[in-house]
């Protein structure tokens, strides 16, 4: 579903119904995190969903304030990959044990 900023996002839902203006993240939700509109326009999840379709990674929010933007809160995500059991680093890559190598792969011109 598209999001107030206009980006698609698995997590993000808006119940319109007859005049009804229901919106929540429930990514968001499941960790008990205050959703508001402002935090969609600077989400990285719907970009690491785009990248990174492995469905053994998991993401875990928080909301949070960086030393750079004083007043203005952002979501931060850590993601952790539950087939290999280890922190990813780089969630729009992944941990690269489940996907094969881009170097491997050959173009035929």
């Amino acid at each position: 579903m598209r999001t107030p900023s206009g980006i698609e996002c698995d997590y993000f839902y808006g119940d319109y119904y007859r005049g009804r203006k229901n919106e929540e993240c429930r990514l968001l939700k499941d960790y008990s995190l205050q959703w508001q509109p402002g935090l969609c326009k600077t989400c990285p999840v719907p970009s690491i969903l785009r990248a990174n379709a492995c469905e053994f990674m998991s993401m875990t929010p928080k909301i949070a304030r960086p030393a750079s933007t004083f007043f203005q809160q952002r979501v931060q995500v850590d993601s952790f990959c539950n087939k290999t059991r280890q922190i990813v680093s780089e969630p729009h890559i992944g941990c690269g044990e489940c996907h094969p190598n881009l170097s491997k792969i050959e173009i035929n011109k």
